[in-house]
């Protein structure tokens, strides 16, 4: 699939850093793929941080990523780190 520029929201942000969210049917993979948030490199900053929410076949996985790296054109994510829960009752 694609990236949805208004799936995009900034949560927060100071000292040149911001804190995304970012919701999606895609996989975590297509996410994480180098140049799937280029239609947002005007907004992405360099260690940007990214809560991504993918959601395949209905359950939704949450990750943590980051931007490594953005040319003005072209946004690298770095592959991030999904954040597990337990929902024990």
């Amino acid at each position: 699939m694609a990236f949805t520029p208004a799936s995009l929201t900034r949560l927060a942000g100071a000292s040149g850093i911001s804190l995304w969210h970012y919701s999606t049917a895609d996989t975590i993979a297509d996410v994480n793929t180098a140049g799937y948030f280029n239609a947002a490199a005007n907004m992405l900053g360099l260690n940007d941080v990214i809560i991504a929410v993918t959601s395949t076949g209905g359950t939704p996985v949450v990750s943590h990523t980051y931007v490594n790296s953005n040319t003005g054109t072209a946004v690298d994510v770095v592959d991030g780190v999904a954040i597990t829960n337990t929902d024990s009752d």
